[in-house]
């Protein structure tokens, strides 16, 4: 490529490879048409694979999309992480709708986390949904993540140290443009469990539904429980809520992100 005078290191094309970054500037977009020749591929086949352009402009993208990693503290080492894994399709999958439901033990343990959410493709070829999943507290084993409806697991990274898990939930097929999916997954942590005091959604794109729903166990009830959000660049905002008739609580966000949303609760 540099004898055809293209300038192009191997860490972006690493990130070009990872999804980690992508070709959109004309100088880079003639780099990859070289590449394709390299290559010997079909002319326009790796072209195709990076999409329509993302919007640009400052106040844009602050109030449609946040970095990879946004509000978490291990930032840097998220985006690491995802080095391993493909990360090229999660802005181009609108989250319509996200359901998380965590079920609280006896022994006020998080004991498991079903995840539903709908998912429409606003390109073809979004072919999986990356989730990151971290503890509240390093220490206790990762939790298993079992896919339950039209996904299976794809690569998987974990940060044992930290409690942090990425992985890959992988379609039943490609989807094209405008095509919709409807995906569950479940997290079990392993006995004994961790002490559950908060759940917490982050999203760095926008949700158009999200519903948070914490089932208690009747002999176990927390003192008192509160509904927390925070939208980017925004103070925090807390209300208190409390158990319906089958001891479990839900909060639901509609238009929402990026930001955290999530409930947290006092046991004594």
């Amino acid at each position: 490529m540099r004898a055809e005078g293209y300038s192009v290191s191997l860490a972006t094309l690493s990130y070009w490879q990872t999804g980690r970054s992508r070709p959109e500037r004309r100088e880079s977009l003639a780099a990859l048409t070289e590449l394709e020749k390299i290559l010997e591929v079909e002319p326009g086949s790796l072209a195709a694979l990076v999409g329509p352009p993302r919007p640009r402009g400052r106040h844009l993208h602050k109030s449609t999309e946040a970095p990879l990693g946004a509000f978490w503290s291990e930032r840097e080492l998220i985006v690491d992480l995802a080095q391993g894994i493909d990360t090229r399709w999660d802005e181009r999958l609108t989250r319509l709708s996200q359901h998380d439901r965590i079920n609280v033990g006896p022994d006020r343990g998080e004991a498991s986390i079903v995840v539903r959410q709908v998912l429409r493709a606003e390109a073809d070829g979004p072919d999986r949904w990356v989730a990151i999943i971290r503890l509240d507290e390093a220490g206790p084993p990762l939790p298993l993540l079992t896919p339950v409806r039209n996904c299976r697991l794809g690569r998987v990274v974990e940060a044992r140290d930290s409690g942090l898990l990425l992985a890959e939930l992988m379609f039943d097929r490609p989807l094209a443009k405008g095509e919709t999916v409807i995906t569950e997954h479940a997290l079990h942590n392993y006995p004994p469990f961790p002490l559950a005091q908060q759940y917490e959604r982050k999203f760095r794109l926008p949700v158009r539904e999200y519903v948070v729903e914490i089932c208690f166990d009747p002999t176990a009830l927390p003192r008192a429980i509160y509904q927390y959000q925070q939208m980017d660049g925004q103070d925090e905002q807390v209300v208190s809520i409390e158990t319906d008739a089958g001891h479990s609580v839900h909060a639901i966000a509609l238009d929402y992100g990026p930001g955290r949303y999530g409930v947290r609760w006092d046991w004594d």
